[in-house]
């Protein structure tokens, strides 16, 4: 498990090093000086010149890498252009928003799509499986910035059931709990057929193996074979589907807290990009890489813990 564990952590630590130098490469590839285009056409020759000693743009590229890099490990990750705070401290203020909204979206959808799944694959080629296997088709179907816009018309606008926009009053937990349902749903419901499907497709296979027919053969109780051993080994592939599911909600969040107006790590990144504020981009897109390379690591922990089959291969 040691072995196991150290060779995620110098894979996840490639993975971190390699989306560096992509987004470090990126501000030098952009046509122009990045002091001017981060500053605008406007700026004097003054401003100029203390940004690029600010941001070491005067010193060789590889240097500025090696210097780039050398901060990010402290948790050093720049200064921001029109605020001169820290980024660290200005991305540590938005996080709690969008790792309550991916986790709002992904844990009702895991709550929905696993049942959903084990239902369907219990009752194989019957008209409940039909039914969840088209709910779970168009549900894949919908972007999730369309549901957003349609639950924001119909639920904030028409019928005025819960808020539009915001995250809610600071310090009211229920309030912000209310801002949260629409883009929780908008953002999960799409991976609520994903893992319906994926369940299903596991449950089928496992339920034709021969260690569930002996069971069935001795008499257990059919909720026994189901929960206490199909679902167990058909959960793996759902796991591992639930630790990509995290980073792919992240990229989603970016729709939802724009329409939905919620002060997140996505609307973060966005508003950083349309101010071409390169500092904030750079460091909101390494601690979303890092998140989800933190979860996918979790996930195949979790997995390696469940399965012994993986753990006498480490």
């Amino acid at each position: 498990m040691v072995i196991y564990l150290g060779k995620r952590l110098g894979l996840s630590l490639a993975v971190i090093t390699l989306v560096v130098l992509v987004l470090f490469s990126l501000l030098h590839l952009i046509p122009g000086d990045p002091a001017t285009i981060a500053l605008g056409p406007r700026a004097t020759p003054e401003a100029i010149a203390r940004y690029a000693a600010k941001m070491h743009l005067d010193e060789p590229v590889w240097r500025q890498f090696l210097i780039y890099i050398g901060n990010a490990a402290t948790g050093d990750l720049g200064v921001d252009v029109f605020s001169d705070r820290p980024v660290t401290e200005i991305i540590g203020e938005r996080l709690g928003f969008t790792l309550a909204l991916v986790s709002a979206g992904l844990g009702w959808a895991v709550l929905l799509g696993v049942p959903l799944g084990c239902l369907a694959a219990v009752q194989p080629n019957t008209l409940i499986d039909r039914i969840t296997g088209v709910l779970s088709v168009g549900t894949i179907a919908v972007p999730s910035f369309l549901v957003s816009i349609w639950v924001l018309l119909i639920f904030a606008v028409q019928l005025r059931w819960l808020p539009a926009i915001g995250a809610g009053d600071p310090g009211d937990v229920g309030d912000q709990l209310r801002h949260l349902i629409l883009p929780a749903f908008a953002i999960g419901l799409s991976w609520v057929g994903y893992l319906a499907r994926m369940v299903r497709a596991s449950m089928l296979e496992v339920m034709g193996e021969n260690y569930i027919r002996s069971a069935r053969a001795f008499g257990l109780a059919p909720r026994r074979v189901i929960f206490g051993y199909a679902l167990r080994v058909a959960i793996l592939p759902t796991i591992t589907l639930i630790g990509m599911g995290f980073g792919g909600l992240i990229s989603s969040t970016v729709f939802a807290e724009i329409i939905f107006a919620r002060p997140g790590l996505g609307k973060l990144i966005f508003d950083a990009v349309m101010a071409r504020n390169f500092p904030i981009v750079q460091g909101g897109v390494l601690v979303a890489t890092m998140l989800y390379i933190i979860v996918v690591l979790i996930s195949d922990l979790v997995i390696a813990w469940l399965d012994p089959r993986v753990r006498e291969t480490l």
